[in-house]
């Protein structure tokens, strides 16, 4: 089949088999396929509403194209979020990946740049003194290290580069989305991840729970945030190796002071860079409090600890301790080392 065929096949609302979406998934990545044929068909797809196995199915093929990458055994985890809800925060998940592996969690984090936020994982870890350019060996060797990397997607998916280019001139959340947290190259054992489409935390947590995960939660935050909120009653879906289990949570629920969304409004990527340092150096504010919120699932979620109270416990003594911020440090030398070897070579 051609793309205009998939295009209108969606378009009159039908659902794409797996087979079908596996090999419009294809065409998407050849490079012949026309730009705006991408763009019709990610908005009709989106207006349609993904189906578990489309998203599989992209997942599959997207992660077939991506850079192999020899990583080291260990026991990994993921919390990025499918981006997407409009509601300018901060880099919530970016800033919790600190204070998971300031505890000994050991995180392969997956990101980009901005593409329907103000600023991306990539920008505000640019704007801290990561880069993002540096080898996948060296990446690899971090996590070694300090239990802790960061991936940049389109280093490791090198065909999203046109796909990237749709998407920016889209501007609001497509299937790729979705797709970001499920194409992470190292192999993950639990993940944390959120979306922002209340009702469908089930769903998502099916395509993990098909894409292996031992254990895993989905979140979709009050008024649809792609992280766990202080601003009301939070979706949840736990992926329990064979088991698929729904649960709601308010701040009130794990001791936490309900905040509204404004009170966790990020900016640029400097301005989130900033408040990151704030909320790791242990200034109490509704952004410390919804950093230890997601931590402390994050724990929950790998099996640190048995609840999830004892898990932002445990997030807030890794931000009031140090850990977390000593972790910031350390990443921050590594990585500006490996960059200078690179240069030298």
């Amino acid at each position: 089949m051609e793309m205009r065929s998939f295009i209108e096949k969606v378009e009159m609302n039908e659902h794409l088999l797996y087979e079908e979406m596996i090999e419009v998934s294809r065409l998407m990545f050849n490079e012949t396929t026309d730009l705006q044929h991408i763009s019709d068909f990610l908005l009709a797809l989106s207006k349609k509403g993904e189906t578990a196995s489309e998203i599989a199915a992209l997942a599959s093929v997207m992660k077939s194209f991506s850079l192999k990458i020899d990583s080291p055994k260990g026991d990994y985890m993921d919390n990025c979020g499918t981006g997407g809800d409009n509601l300018n925060s901060f880099n919530i998940s970016t800033t919790a990946a600190f204070v998971l592996a300031g505890e000994g969690a050991s995180i392969a984090k997956h990101g980009n740049r901005k593409i329907t936020s103000a600023a991306g994982s990539t920008d505000v870890l640019e704007a801290l003194g990561i880069p993002s350019d540096i080898n996948t060996e060296a990446s690899m060797d971090l996590l070694v290290r300090e239990g802790l990397t960061f991936l940049y997607a389109p280093t490791i998916h090198p065909k999203l580069k046109r796909i990237g280019f749709v998407r920016r001139q889209i501007g609001k959340a497509t299937i790729f989305n979705l797709i970001g947290p499920l194409t992470n190259p190292v192999s993950l054992k639990s993940q944390y991840t959120g979306i922002s489409r209340p009702g469908y935390t089930m769903e998502y947590a099916s395509v993990l729970q098909m894409l292996g995960r031992e254990r895993a939660i989905v979140v979709c935050g009050a008024r649809g945030m792609d992280e766990a909120s202080l601003a009301g009653q939070n979706e949840f879906a736990l992926v329990d190796k064979g088991d698929l289990i729904p649960f709601t949570l308010t701040p009130e629920d794990v001791g936490l002071t309900s905040a509204p969304i404004s009170a966790i409004r990020g900016g640029n990527a400097q301005e989130n860079a900033t408040i990151m340092k704030t909320v790791l150096q242990g200034e109490r504010s509704p952004y410390f409090d919804t950093v230890i919120f997601n931590a402390g699932i994050g724990f929950f979620t790998n099996g640190m600890v048995s609840n999830i109270p004892e898990g932002i416990k445990l997030a807030t003594d890794s931000i009031l301790s140090g850990k977390a911020l000593e972790k910031l440090e350390a990443v921050i030398a590594f990585t500006r080392s490996a960059r200078k070897r690179e240069v030298v070579q």
